[in-house]
């Protein structure tokens, strides 16, 4: 069976859902055209898995001269896990949690942090932000829900992405506070422009067969920085989607990203500057590639009339 996922891609003309195979090809297929957008598709998840399982894949039109998208442009929800890696939490130097620990989570906002799989990543201020990689596996909802048990959350699950949870840790915390219960501001430090890049498609659940044993990694500048495994995390996916839905109602199209794997740059005081290339692979899945740019460029300084006029 050919491994594959849904992506968004744009040519000349508007958006469309096509397949990436697993070789990094496109491929044109007409099933999908009664789909205006993946969100519409994973809007009707249910009924469009039918559709998806009979598509002939293998003998699908390549597609060539297009570009890809986010695969869900505007998720409904984003929803991150945080400290759910074992050794993450060692390097971070934080006590593990107790059995009975239940996740956490904080947001990010869809529309304006969500970027696509080789899109460039902005940043204002590069020592003051501290950027840092946070390599994921994302889990995309497919079947909504309110206060959904454990066993039955993977049922909701429409498929998984390869996500960059892009973290400006020097905005983390604050010196001039009102209480100590202040003093962390995840907004500042998760909610930049273009944080979370996302793809490079939605491969269906049924195509992934124990997301709990995949392997990711991320390298800066082509250096190995991460090297874990989904294995490592403390609260796994139905505990993450069922504990999710107990505080709001799931939607098809939110995404829940799970958490990161050791090897971020916190734990060495390393930081991403402008130039530098993230790739962020998660096996079965796919590679995202993203680069650091200045969010504001300085313009290039006007010649003076004397330099204009130098041979």
């Amino acid at each position: 069976m050919t491994t594959w996922s849904l992506v968004t891609i744009v040519d000349d003309g508007e958006p469309f859902v096509a397949i990436r195979v697993s070789d990094g090809s496109l491929r044109e297929v007409p099933t999908l055209k009664r789909w205006a957008s993946l969100t519409e598709l994973v809007d009707g998840w249910p009924a469009a898995v039918e559709a998806l399982r009979a598509m002939d894949v293998e003998g699908a039109a390549p597609l060539v001269g297009v570009r890809l998208l986010a695969p869900l442009r505007y998720p409904r929800k984003v929803i991150c896990a945080g400290v759910n890696y074992r050794r993450h939490i060692v390097e971070m130097g934080i006590e593990a949690p107790a059995e009975d620990w239940t996740p956490f989570f904080f947001l990010k906002p869809p529309t304006t942090t969500v970027i696509g799989p080789y899109d460039d990543v902005p940043v204002d201020g590069p020592e003051a932000a501290q950027l840092d990689w946070e390599a994921e596996l994302a889990v995309v909802i497919g079947v909504g829900g309110r206060d959904i048990p454990p066993a039955q959350a993977l049922a909701h699950v429409a498929g998984y992405c390869v996500a960059n949870d892009i973290t400006a840790r020097g905005y983390h915390r604050r010196a001039i506070v009102p209480a100590d219960a202040f003093r962390y501001d995840w907004f500042a430090s998760k909610a930049r422009d273009g944080s979370l890049p996302l793809g490079p498609g939605l491969t269906p659940a049924w195509l992934v067969p124990d997301p709990q044993d995949l392997r990711i990694r991320l390298w800066v500048n082509d250096e190995l920085q991460q090297d874990g495994s989904t294995a490592d995390m403390i609260c796994d996916i139905p505990t993450l989607v069922a504990a999710a839905s107990q505080a709001v109602t799931l939607e098809p199209g939110d995404v829940i990203s799970t958490g990161t794997p050791a090897g971020v740059g916190a734990g060495r005081g390393a930081s991403l500057r402008p130039g530098d290339v993230v790739r962020t692979e998660i096996e079965q899945l796919g590679v995202l590639v993203n680069r650091i740019v200045a969010a504001n460029p300085p313009r290039p300084r006007t010649p003076s009339r004397s330099r204009l006029e130098e041979p």
